[in-house]
């Protein structure tokens, strides 16, 4: 039976300080993603593009803060998109567009869950926990607040509220390894699984991989899989604003992607925060196109040689 996958664009800049990632979902479908998932078997339904419309500037106390009322507006938008997507296909993917976009895919996706009775675990690739609230951003930079935002953090009076939260517990992070004060108090707090890359050098990424599947499958979970391209080592990855040495490498994604599909657990995406501007000839969206064919069921001996 043909299995459904909807992609839904969602050129979002507004939480991060350096443009481009506008020209993100543009990028992924050039990139050939429509086509990978349908040469995989997939029935693929592509939604276009989200939009907002003008905003009226909203102030905060954090004076930090900028584009607060048109990250509010994406977020609405995103939830109310993830939650129909989530509705009426097997595996929608949301494309991006900076970080911010998470903290609108997953409230959505929890509302969703929270209609099947099921809990919404996530496995959160990336170099950032994305865990400071509105006050303790020194930033402003909104794409480092979704993770607080959806466990119900306080401080997100000027968000939209949530119609459920995410158990804090039911994120296993990995490829962490740039951590604010404030982010790490939080981790301590709220009881985060995080596993940064110095653990991911000690244990290798299955292990603690599994233990995460495990833990989804006993509970009949729905499993969101949030893909930053800065979780990936900028020498394969360069298209990303927020640079961090040390990431996956390509080997290591491949496996986690690889794994995670043989578990037949996912039941969303998001790939964020990839910026063209900063690409070398695609080389980072066909990157990102590949480990989405790896999540959807392509397997080593699958892949064609191509020039790298």
């Amino acid at each position: 039976m043909t299995r459904t996958v909807s992609i839904l664009g969602a050129p979002i800049q507004t939480g991060a300080s350096q443009p481009g990632c506008i020209m993100g979902p543009a990028s992924l479908r050039i990139a050939g993603l429509g086509d990978i998932l349908t040469e995989l078997g997939w029935e693929v339904d592509d939604l276009g593009d989200l939009s907002i419309p003008p905003q009226e500037p909203v102030p905060h106390k954090n004076p930090a803060i900028h584009d607060l009322a048109e990250t509010r507006a994406w977020i609405e938008a995103l939830s109310q998109a993830a939650f129909d997507a989530a509705q009426t296909h097997d595996r929608p993917i949301f494309i991006g567009g900076d970080h911010a976009l998470a903290a609108g895919t997953l409230s959505g996706l929890a509302r969703h869950a929270k209609t099947q009775d099921r809990p919404l675990f996530v496995l959160w690739l990336d170099a950032h926990p994305d865990l400071h609230t509105l006050e303790t951003t020194t930033s402003g930079n909104l794409h480092g607040t979704p993770v607080a935002y959806v466990t119900g953090q306080p401080d997100f009076e000027a968000f939209p509220p949530l119609e459920a939260s995410i158990d804090p517990k039911n994120f296993c992070m990995m490829g962490i390894r740039s951590v604010d004060p404030a982010e790490r108090e939080h981790i301590k707090q709220i009881g985060l699984e995080v596993h940064d890359m110095r653990a991911i050098d000690e244990t290798g990424v299955l292990a603690p991989l599994r233990a995460f599947l495990d833990r989804v499958r006993e509970a009949n979970g729905l499993l969101h899989v949030s893909f930053d391209v800065d979780f990936l080592d900028p020498g394969i990855a360069p298209a990303v604003g927020t640079t961090v040495p040390g990431g996956a490498t390509f080997r290591e994604a491949h496996l986690i992607m690889e794994e995670v599909g043989d578990s037949d657990l996912v039941t969303s995406l998001d790939i964020v925060e990839l910026n063209p501007f900063l690409d070398e000839r695609g080389r980072t969206a066909k990157l990102l196109c590949d480990l989405a064919a790896s999540l959807f069921g392509r397997r080593v001996l699958d892949r064609m040689t191509r020039s790298f």
